[in-house]
């Protein structure tokens, strides 16, 4: 079965030569969620704007349900639902007169019943006739999702879509995301949101620089790329480690405690010798933990990775 979005060899260049996306290749299919992680900058929105049309790429071809986008946009257009970072809507009209307008701009018929259903599904039947100055910042974010959900798309845009608001609020907004992948719809959104990514995304794609670093399987990449930190509590605090130790990277804690970092996916992970030159030390264990490490720590390795090998190269 063809991808729902392919992208291949998409670049975009703005006129003071400054280059925004450097060859991104990418398939997404149909039903799943990929995540969008990247600093400030690193081209998330770009590549959001290229793919709707708001902005016009530089080389490379994307295509949506089969429709290429500059051949084909308004086929193309019309299976994508965006919701931008920017609040876009009129602030005294009411929000169910806002989503029908959404509607009958991509030229579909009325459809009070289809118009309804989206509402409930995003609890803002009951204030249906609020004006938008009038609700919370949680609630005008759900009616910006459902104007985009107005014209019935199959993918949908998201772009930084609980930038700014609280934690609460993000977790609401989280569940909206899982009960829309539930029917169906594909959801692409751009976060800088560690947290937001593991809890929603089936694949992570990370974006540093205009460039895709990886794109891979949320629980794949932890596991393919993720490190442990093996903390050794001993009887009464360590003050120093000891030499042998050390010398396989064994560190010492604030609080005291030996902390080892080994890789998940190594053959050998080095703890049973570990182990073995704290008895022969004469040190005595008191308690032994494991912690997984986080998309945040593989994040960061790999962007400072990519950082490392432009300083190399220069």
């Amino acid at each position: 079965m063809a991808p729902i979005i392919s992208i291949k060899g998409l670049e975009k260049t703005y006129d003071n030569g400054f280059q925004a996306l450097k060859g991104v290749d990418l398939d997404i299919e149909e039903g799943e969620v990929i995540a969008l992680l990247g600093p400030n900058g690193a081209g998330k929105s770009t590549l959001l704007n290229c793919l709707v049309g708001i902005a016009n790429k530089t080389a490379g071809t994307v295509t949506v349900g089969g429709h290429d986008i500059t051949r084909d946009f308004r086929k193309a257009r019309e299976m994508i639902g965006l919701v931008p970072q920017e609040m876009s809507v009129e602030v005294f009209e009411k929000v169910i007169n806002t989503v029908k307008f959404s509607r009958g701009l991509f030229g579909k018929p009325q459809d009070d019943a289809r118009i309804e259903r989206i509402l409930k599904d995003l609890t803002l039947w009951d204030k249906k006739d609020n004006r938008i100055r009038e609700l919370s910042g949680g609630m005008k974010r759900r009616v910006m999702i459902a104007k985009a959900l107005s014209h019935e798309p199959r993918v949908l845009f998201l772009d930084e879509p609980t930038a700014g608001v609280d934690v609460e609020l993000r977790k609401e907004m989280w569940e909206v995301m899982s009960e829309l992948k539930k029917s169906g719809v594909t959801i692409i959104l751009t976060t800088h949101y560690i947290e937001e990514a593991e809890a929603m995304a089936d694949r992570v794609g990370v974006i540093s620089k205009g460039e895709l670093l990886l794109v891979e399987e949320t629980d794949t990449l932890m596991k393919s790329l993720g490190k442990k930190v093996l903390e050794i509590e001993l009887d009464s605090p360590a003050t120093e480690v000891p030499p042998a130790l050390a010398e396989k990277g064994v560190e010492l804690s604030p609080s005291g405690k030996l902390v080892y970092t080994y890789d998940t996916a190594a053959e050998q992970t080095g703890i049973t010798d570990i182990l073995a030159d704290i008895r022969s030390a004469g040190l005595r264990l008191a308690d032994l933990s494991t912690k997984q490490s986080s998309l945040e720590d593989i994040f960061v390795d790999l962007v400072t990775q990519q950082k490392s090998e432009e300083e190399d190269a220069a």
